[in-house]
């Protein structure tokens, strides 16, 4: 082996064992330090890149929603007949009369203090139904994430290991199925088969909604789980398909390296050599997929939510976008694309750590 093909670990290994290094001009203390001045720089790159994402999510999300053909204040008059003063009267009162480019300025100024406006159906702060909403959202998709996640790394895991058997077919193209279907479509599926019932079966559960009413303490904790399974089987369907097919494609990647065959080669039994070196090195993407999906979280399920009345974010934009209501429709939007810009900035700024091949 020549030396331009020693690896760069050893390099470092070798650099450090023979002292440190002088400190230069930079003040740098040999390879570590600058790795972790590289390491640095990505960091803040990543975090630049996120901030400039940020501004042109809160750009977008002033300028769309304005392009919509129905008027606010027609809507939310309900259709009644009102002169033009008073219709003049209620664009004045929520700046609907005001140059749009002042009603941008404003509208960043405010956002950025966290300011959203108030809302034009609900009379109330924005922010305010936010964050009612948001408790809702966060125990439906982030129940549906944790299940997912494990499920889709377990059975990718084991129909990799077992490439062509008969479970890894059939596994294969179940997920297939679920992960081209609708989410919508599932859901509605779902509620005619085990909420309304279909011929033997009976209805089993609600048709929506995220409690019966009435109900308190160890009851009310029931009611939920109830209302809960089945908007989260539908997520669960079609996040855990594709987990599966991510880490199952990771994994038969992995399968053929060289370091597999001398861990077996050493003896090691096929069970450790899956769970000790295949799998932590094939979890790259599928640690990625995590972080996206972790955005994902936060921002809802706007059709799952809507198709089973669940009061959560997601069912909040579509009552908002119905009206148009402004200030709700930008807020929303704006709270879920930094939510998965985050996310993504986060698994950015971790991935170095895994893989110390990014970000050189």
């Amino acid at each position: 082996m020549t030396a331009d093909s020693t690896p760069a670990l050893v390099q470092n290994a070798d650099v450090d064992t023979d002292g440190p290094a002088p400190a230069g001009p930079s003040g740098a203390r040999g390879p570590r330090a600058r790795n972790t001045k590289a390491y640095l720089r990505y960091v803040a790159a990543k975090i630049g890149g996120a901030l400039v994402s940020l501004f042109a999510v809160l750009v977008t999300s002033f300028f769309l929603f304005r392009l919509l053909p129905n008027d606010p204040v027609k809507q939310m008059t309900g259709g009644r007949r009102m002169s033009a003063e008073q219709l003049q009267s209620l664009r004045h009162q929520f700046g609907l009369d005001q140059p749009l480019w002042k009603q941008f300025t404003s509208y960043v100024g405010d956002a950025l203090t966290g300011d959203f406006g108030i809302s034009y159906q609900f009379h109330t702060p924005v922010i305010d139904k936010i964050v009612e909403a948001l408790p809702a959202t966060l125990l439906l998709t982030g129940t549906a994430y944790v299940l997912y996640t494990a499920l889709g790394i377990w059975l990718g895991t084991r129909t990799a290991w077992r490439n062509g058997s008969m479970s890894d077919r059939f596994n294969t193209a179940f997920a297939l199925t679920l992960y081209s279907v609708p989410s919508f479509w599932l859901g509605l599926l779902l509620i005619i088969v085990f909420s309304v019932g279909v011929g033997p079966v009976p209805g089993l559960f609600p048709t929506g909604g995220m409690e019966s009413g009435g109900e308190s303490g160890l009851g009310y904790v029931v009611d939920v789980a109830h209302h809960l399974v089945l908007p989260v089987i539908t997520l669960v369907a079609v996040g855990y398909a594709q987990t599966l097919l991510v880490m199952r494609s990771s994994l038969l990647d992995e399968m053929g390296s060289d370091y597999l065959t001398t861990a077996r080669a050493k003896g090691l039994r096929d069970d450790a050599v899956r769970r000790r070196h295949a799998v932590p090195n094939a979890m790259l993407p599928t640690f990625t997929l995590m972080f996206v999906n972790l955005g994902h979280v936060v921002a809802g399920q706007i059709l799952v939510e809507t198709v089973f009345s669940w009061p959560g974010l997601g069912g909040l934009f579509y009552q908002a976008l119905s009206v148009p209501d402004l200030p709700l429709v930008q807020a929303l939007f704006f709270v879920f694309a930094t939510a998965v810009i985050l996310a993504n900035t986060l698994a950015d700024v971790l991935y170095p750590l895994l893989d110390p091949r990014v970000g050189r």
